[in-house]
């Protein structure tokens, strides 16, 4: 299920002194912005985004999951600055570019698990992309796809027959990382995959999204609020605060040579063992 309209050369994500605010009347909303973010993510690359909440990071996968320039007024617009994804200008993006690039990036939203369709089974909610795409596709076809995805996430077989209510936070999440995936996607976003979720259950749910990268090579950009997540899952990291990034590169060097006193603290909140940072919406 591999789709050829992008261009295999390009960044999977270029940021050039990105911007990004809301148009709420609300100070407090519209506080919730980025401001001139720059990096890149190479084909195949894994970069983890880090900050505490209000920090942007939420944004910033929003922008590159192409939920961003929407003609709602809830939808977040570029002000400043670029963000291409496959060499695609995500800035006043159209309805056809956003569908033609989103066909090749699978996001996974905060509480993902929690947002799926209550009346449609595991396995129909996970095949829903598949007939968004193509409503006459082979049905035959689609339950294969749904059962190789589920079986990836490492659900059993017959959690596609169960409806979300009767699954756990944990298995729900993992069917909403089927449901991102199940178009094979060159590119992952996977906002917070953890929160809410019980701490024995998050090694997991970690593992399952690292060991689908190596297998399938996608790019990721994974949003965290854990800094020993990061390491599960790249040594690449982002670290934001106040909508704008304040160090990244590979994590050891960032960590050990931190600079700004927001970087710092986390430092030292590593070494002290209590690397979790306030989790939430931003």
């Amino acid at each position: 299920m591999t789709y050829h309209h992008i261009d295999p050369q390009a960044a999977a994500v270029s940021a050039w002194d990105l911007s990004v605010r809301y148009s709420s009347s609300s100070p407090e909303t519209r506080a919730v912005a980025l401001d001139g973010v720059t990096f890149d993510i190479a084909p195949g690359e894994v970069l983890a985004v880090v900050g505490e909440t209000g920090s942007g990071k939420s944004t910033l996968a929003r922008a590159v999951a192409l939920d961003i320039d929407r003609l709602d007024d809830s939808s977040p617009r570029i002000s400043g600055g670029e963000l291409s994804v496959f060499g695609t200008s995500v800035r006043g993006i159209t309805r056809r570019q956003r569908s033609r690039v989103g066909l090749h990036v699978g996001y996974v939203r905060q509480e993902a698990g929690d947002r799926l369709q209550p009346r449609l089974t595991a396995g129909e909610n996970v095949a829903e992309p598949i007939y968004a795409r193509d409503r006459r596709f082979n049905q035959d076809d689609a339950g294969e796809a749904v059962a190789t995805v589920i079986d990836a996430v490492r659900l059993p077989l017959t959690s596609m027959n169960k409806y979300p209510h009767e699954l756990s936070k944990g298995q729900r999440q993992r069917v909403a990382i089927a449901r991102a995936m199940i178009l094979d996607p060159k590119l992952l976003v996977a906002d917070d995959p953890t929160a809410g979720i019980d701490v024995t259950a998050r090694r997991a749910i970690l593992d399952i999204i690292v060991s689908l990268q190596r297998q399938r090579g996608f790019s990721a950009l994974i949003v965290t609020a854990d800094l020993a997540e990061v390491r599960r899952v790249s040594t690449k990291v982002a670290i934001m605060h106040r909508g704008v990034i304040v160090a990244s590169g590979q994590l050891d060097e960032v960590l050990a040579n931190a600079e700004h006193p927001y970087v710092k603290g986390l430092a030292r909140s590593l070494e002290r063992g209590t690397p979790t940072l306030s989790s939430g919406k931003d």
